[in-house]
């Protein structure tokens, strides 16, 4: 054996155990012998392997299970501090495959590397994982590239450029860079399966919500952010912006259906003041302090749900939409 096989040992013998090892599944010396041998093609000892086991749980403190301690063999637990449980695996991979804001490919490759860091008994259980989705996720390979940027700019107090792009019809539907401006980041927030940039567009005084499936090409400039902003400021904006629209905060009245109770609180959060409605039990009144333009898109898609009462104006918006609607309908 060559110094580089022998100094290799340790880590045979703890891949073997991160692998191959759970308290159902305890492996023999015999066993991790062949093991080793048979995917590392090396050859180990008895004693090397027993001593390097002492090494691991006892020098590096991994939890390691022996034979003196349960009578059968080894195998290695779960460090709580550091190791993913298999619920948590398992939502990680559901996140990544039904994630719209991240491309297949980039969610097949984190899909892959939270396999690699399981047993194979666990991943067995997963074997013939299927993923059901429609074809919504987005072609931006940056996205996560853009989370990365974006955290280092705010970090470093750094404003950034970069393109802006939406879908634009001309002789086909197409994607069009729209704008390339210049942002002083805030924060990244993440909304009906999508990441949102919260910054304030140079020359503005305002926050803004920026897409970041819609975003390429980051530059993180020199010059410093000038306005600050604290974090309850960022905060109050984040939790307003319904649907991610940004803008002032109104406060708004509605009557709603009791269906839609819970999906309020998933909407708007808890800082809503829900009231009972007399002898009424299928509706209840809602004010809430929210964004009035991302409170009409949210009503509107729940149109027979929903009956703004105040403000006014958003009332005659919301019926001068329902009259056109239904002119649309007209025999």
């Amino acid at each position: 054996m060559d110094l580089y096989e022998k100094n290799g040992n340790i880590l045979y013998i703890l891949n073997i155990l991160k692998k191959y090892s759970d308290e159902d599944h305890m492996l023999s010396v015999a066993e991790m012998q062949r093991k080793i041998k048979e995917i590392y093609n090396v050859e180990i000892d008895p004693r090397t392997i027993r001593r390097n086991i002492n090494l691991l749980k006892y020098k590096l403190d991994y939890d390691i299970s022996t034979r003196d301690d349960n009578g059968k063999g080894y195998y290695i637990n779960r460090d709580p501090e550091t190791d993913f449980e298999p619920g948590e695996i398992r939502a990680i991979i559901d996140n990544f495959s039904y994630a719209n804001y991240i491309v297949p490919s980039i969610a097949k490759n984190i899909i892959k590397k939270c396999k690699n860091i399981q047993t194979i008994y666990e991943n067995e259980k997963i074997k013939d994982y299927q993923i059901y989705a429609n074809d919504s996720k987005t072609e931006n390979v940056e996205v996560i590239k853009n989370i990365e940027d974006i955290s280092e700019s705010i970090f470093r107090n750094k404003k950034i450029k970069f393109e802006y792009w939406k879908y634009a019809i001309t002789n086909k539907l197409e994607k069009k860079i729209v704008s390339t401006p210049v942002v002083s980041p805030y924060a990244i927030v993440y909304n009906k399966q999508q990441f949102y940039l919260i910054g304030i567009k140079e020359g503005q005084n305002d926050f803004y919500n920026y897409r970041l499936d819609r975003i390429k090409s980051i530059q993180i400039l020199d010059e410093k952010i000038s306005i600050k902003k604290k974090k309850s400021e960022i905060q109050n904006f984040a939790e307003s912006s319904i649907e991610m629209f940004g803008g002032k905060k109104e406060e708004i009245e509605a009557i709603c259906h009791i269906w839609l109770l819970d999906t309020i609180f998933d909407i708007f959060g808890r800082n809503v003041t829900i009231e009972k409605i007399n002898n009424d039990d299928e509706h209840f009144r809602l004010l809430v302090d929210t964004n009035p333009v991302g409170f009409k898109m949210w009503a509107m898609r729940n149109i027979d749900l929903v009956e703004v009462k105040r403000p006014l104006a958003l009332r005659n918006e919301m019926q001068e939409i329902v009259e056109n609607a239904m002119k649309k309908y007209e025999i």
